[in-house]
Order: structure tokens, then C-alpha cells, then sequence
């Protein structure tokens, strides 16, 4: 289990409210304890709001503006279905906004099957920010995940991501350029692994070359991007024996992002001695999810769930 020093405990407090502010909040007086907080805004949602990725302003940050401040918000798992899996999400967008369906909206399917949610606000370049900031925020996102998991009593071997359109770029950025912590750092959270377990990429951005979604390069890299800089995000590129697990799926209808995405990121997996589960659907348009109002979305997150128990991530 992880036990931090003092001096770690103050500065976890910050990051890690759930179980440390209801600790402190019964030890109180009930005359001097706070008030409850207001109701959930959905069945999963934990009741103690966004979580900062660091203590004080993130590295790099351009300002004390909303946008310049990225968190996780939480969504626990139904107690009755509980696996001890976690998972984070990042909402697509094109680097540009963040897509609400593809964050909260898999949240909640999560939470109802069991899995701890965690929906990453990351930074964005229609705010400023570029490569590597993206990246950052991701790393430090699944530290925190490793963490939570080991102060909850939760699996820190069983978390994994999943990204959207150009939160699938980031999560491919995830699973071919994590490293294994630093042993040395004077943050605990740092201290942590920042690959997941598995990945989750749906109708993803892989490629920043002759497939690439022109708008998700720009807001990542800039309008002139150093050559060398789009090959290294060019994650089929990247792809290595250490990679993990990854379910891929996208439709042959995608005008927006093109499925030689997915197909080039799965022969990658493959060739490197991977067994990516790839879902390759005729109809569809770019930015399903899990469906919305007039438009079906492929059964994709059924087969998920089937590879999750496959791969033993949920029992």
C-alpha cells in the first residue's frame, strides 16, 4: 500500500481530497463540521468536484484561467458491480474543445459497469498550449490514477485509457511515450508509472503524416511544425513490444478522421508482437461515441466489454 510521509501528506491533500477532507470533516465537532455537499449531478458522480493535477499552477501553464488548469473529475463505480479497475478519459476535440459525449457520457457507462471513471481536462491549443503540454497533463493524469488506486484499496494494474477522435491521439501518445516514474522525485505522485494497462482508442487521430487530421496537428504543433516533432507523434511509429493491450475501432464512413488511422496503429501493435482487438464497421460518422440522439452508434462497447473480460480487467 502507499503510505506517505508527512511532509507527503500535505501536498497529496491537495490532489487527493476524497478520503483525506472526509477523514479530517468526522474527526470534527459536529458544530464545526462543514456542511454536506450539494446532491450529485449524476447516479456515478462522486460528490467532491474536480481534482487540480497539481498543486499549485500546472508547469507551463499561460494563466490562473479555467483553461489553464487541468483536472480530473471523478465517477465512482457502482458499489454493487465494483471490479477495482479505473479508467481516464480524454474527451475528443481536435486539441481544439473538449467533446462532453466523449467524457462524462463514457463516465457514466463506466461507473454502471463497475469501473472507477476519471474524465481529464486537459489543456488545449485553441488556448495556447502546445505539444508537450498535452502530454503532460496525460502522464501526470494516470500518476494520480495509480495513486488513488493504492490509497483506495483499488487495482494499480488495472487502469486504463481511452480517447476519442484526438483524445484517441492521446491516448496513443500515452501508451508509446510513458516511462516508469522517477524514483528520485521529491513528489510522490512522480514517483509513479505513468503507462496504463490497456488502451481505448475510438476513431483516433494516430497519424500526424499523409493521414492526419490537419486541424488536431495544428492545435497540437503549431502551423510549422518541426518535421522530426511529427514523425515522433506520429504514433504508429512508435509502437514497441512495451505497448499495451489496445482495443481500436472505427467506421469506413469517417470523412473526418480517416480509418487508415486505426488500421495503421493495429498493424503496428501487431508487427511489434501485439493482439490488438480492432473493430472496423462500414457505416457511421466520425464522433459517435456511445451513440446520440439520431444516430446509432456500431456495438463496440458490448465487444469492450467482452475484451475487458478477456483480458481479465474486469472479472
Amino acid at each position: 500500500m502507499f503510505t506517505p510521509s508527512p511532509s507527503d501528506s500535505m501536498r497529496l491533500s491537495h490532489v487527493l481530497p476524497t478520503t483525506l477532507l472526509l477523514a479530517v470533516a468526522s474527526a470534527l465537532p459536529a458544530a464545526d463540521r462543514p456542511a454536506p455537499a450539494a446532491a450529485a449531478p449524476t447516479p456515478y458522480a462522486l460528490i467532491l468536484g474536480p481534482i487540480r493535477l497539481w498543486e499549485g499552477d500546472a508547469p507551463g501553464a499561460l494563466g490562473q484561467r479555467p483553461q489553464d488548469i487541468p483536472t480530473l473529475t471523478p465517477y465512482a463505480a457502482d458499489k454493487a458491480k465494483d471490479t477495482g479497475a479505473s479508467i481516464l478519459i480524454f474527451p475528443g476535440g481536435g486539441y481544439g474543445g473538449l467533446a462532453e459525449h466523449e467524457g462524462t457520457g463514457y463516465a457514466e457507462f463506466f461507473a454502471a459497469h463497475g469501473i472507477t471513471a476519471y474524465v481529464l481536462k486537459y489543456r488545449l491549443g485553441s488556448n495556447g498550449y502546445r505539444h508537450p503540454v498535452m502530454l503532460n497533463d496525460a502522464a501526470r493524469a494516470l500518476r494520480l490514477l495509480r495513486v488513488f488506486a493504492k490509497r483506495d484499496g483499488r487495482d494499480p494494474t488495472r487502469i486504463g485509457v481511452i480517447g476519442s477522435s484526438a483524445g484517441g491521439h492521446l491516448a496513443s501518445t500515452l501508451v508509446t511515450h510513458f516511462d516508469s516514474g522517477n524514483p528520485a522525485a521529491p513528489d510522490p505522485i512522480d514517483r509513479e508509472s505513468s503507462r496504463p494497462d490497456l488502451g481505448i482508442l475510438c476513431y483516433p487521430v494516430i497519424s500526424l503524416l499523409e493521414f492526419a487530421h490537419a486541424g488536431s496537428r495544428k492545435n497540437l504543433l503549431g502551423d510549422k511544425p518541426d518535421p522530426e516533432l511529427v514523425k515522433f507523434l506520429s504514433n504508429e511509429l512508435q509502437v514497441t513490444k512495451n505497448t499495451p493491450p489496445c482495443f481500436l475501432w472505427h467506421t469506413i464512413e469517417d470523412k473526418s478522421v480517416p480509418v487508415e488511422n486505426t488500421l495503421l496503429f493495429a498493424a503496428a501493435l501487431r508487427q511489434a508482437g501485439g493482439l490488438p482487438s480492432v473493430h472496423i464497421y462500414e457505416k457511421g460518422a466520425h464522433g459517435l461515441g456511445l451513440g446520440r440522439p439520431g444516430k446509432l452508434a456500431p456495438p463496440w462497447a458490448d465487444q469492450l466489454l467482452y475484451w475487458f473480460s478477456e483480458r481479465k480487467f474486469t472479472p
